[in-house]
């Protein structure tokens, strides 16, 4: 799931000081302060990898939805199927509009047989709290309410068992309850965007502020900021809202499409189908470097001297050790083992399958 930039809801406020008392480099994001680092992004990926790390992720959006009439219209909106999803599990798809373009890639997590909850990115928040709450069947905005805590790592089962939140032994993958923790109530969800195994707290915003501090104080926890977040997630191929795809991309387009239900009916369920049986459209693909060199965003991707695409994410992969990017290149380039040239020093790069780092826990 993507979470970087946007317009931040106004009655949100960062809920603590300590990331500069820490050393934690902040960076604006549209009003919204978030770390970019603590230590270093090498040494947050690094342990976050083989330990356990906590990411202050408040600034996505949350919303709720009750009521069989209120599930079904949100359904309607949302290219996975929810009418299967069992309670306390979480499904990830996407709210197109009519031309069947992303207005954001969201998770809806079914907390009870009829509620939902539905977790957004910053950038589209505004653009989707618009849309949901003018439904015929309203979703509730509660994310001026909530505070988000991602908890990621191999070891973060054990840390959180250790801390007294045993709930974290019941989960599988892609798996939520509502709980309580130390008094709060709260929704975990074993989820996250690294690639390891992790759980996310989503809580009342007035004690964000006390759970990081807490969490902080757990045996081998490190902060990590959104430097060593966007590393972790492109290893992993997960595409970044608002720069792999935005509102002038399909679910086609930007390599989603085992994420739509063909059997259902959602908005801009049609321009998918004439765009999958006419094909020929430009795709976002993996492809990695011979060595450490790594394609930036905005490069144009040619062949034989001729653009075939652009970068729209790259950096050097810690865990894999070579340059890592995804890009958009004409149909004609999606098979893996294509050869590229990147940028303006014409750096080599192959298509590949994602992701790039294999090794990651998020499913044992």
């Amino acid at each position: 799931m993507s979470d970087i930039g946007g317009e931040i809801l106004p009655q949100k406020t960062p809920f603590y000081d300590q990331h500069v008392a820490l050393g934690g480099k902040v960076v604006d994001f549209h009003g919204w302060l978030l770390p970019l680092q603590f230590r270093g992004i090498l040494e947050e990926h690094r342990h976050t990898r083989e330990s356990v790390s906590v990411f202050d992720c408040s600034h996505m959006a949350e919303f709720r939805l009750v009521g069989r009439d209120a599930i079904q219209e949100y359904d309607r909106l949302f290219t996975a199927n929810l009418t299967n999803l069992p309670v306390g599990r979480g499904r990830y798809g996407a709210i197109l509009n009519d031309q069947g373009r992303i207005l954001d890639d969201v998770i809806s997590i079914r907390l009870a047989e009829e509620e939902l909850f539905v977790v957004s990115n910053a950038g589209p928040a505004s653009r989707i709290s618009a849309l949901l709450t003018s439904l015929k069947h309203p979703a509730e905005d509660v994310s001026g309410l909530t505070a988000k805590i991602d908890v990621q790592g191999p070891r973060s089962r054990e840390v959180l068992e250790k801390a007294g939140l045993t709930v974290v032994s019941e989960l599988g993958y892609f798996s939520a309850r509502r709980t309580s923790w130390r008094g709060l109530p709260l929704v975990v969800t074993r989820m996250g965007y690294t690639g390891e195994l992790g759980f996310e707290l989503y809580i009342p915003w007035e004690s964000a502020s006390d759970v990081w501090t807490w969490l902080l104080q757990l045996d081998g926890v490190m902060p990590a900021g959104l430097g060593s977040r966007d590393t972790l997630r492109l290893e992993m191929g997960y595409p970044l809202s608002g720069q792999d795809f935005d509102d002038t991309k399909t679910p086609l387009e930007a390599s989603q499409s085992r994420f739509v239900d063909w059997e259902k009916d959602f908005v801009g369920k049609e321009v998918l189908v004439e765009m999958r049986r006419a094909g020929g459209y430009a795709q976002l693909v993996g492809f990695s470097a011979p060595d450490r060199r790594a394609p930036r965003t905005g490069y144009t991707l040619s062949v034989s001297g001729e653009p075939v695409g652009m970068v729209t994410s790259g950096t050097f992969g810690p865990s894999v050790g070579y340059g890592i990017g995804l890009g958009y290149v004409g149909s004609d380039f999606v098979t893996p083992g294509t050869r590229l040239m990147a940028g303006p020093k014409q750096l080599p790069v192959e298509v590949v399958s994602v992701p790039f780092y294999k090794q990651g826990t998020c499913r044992r």
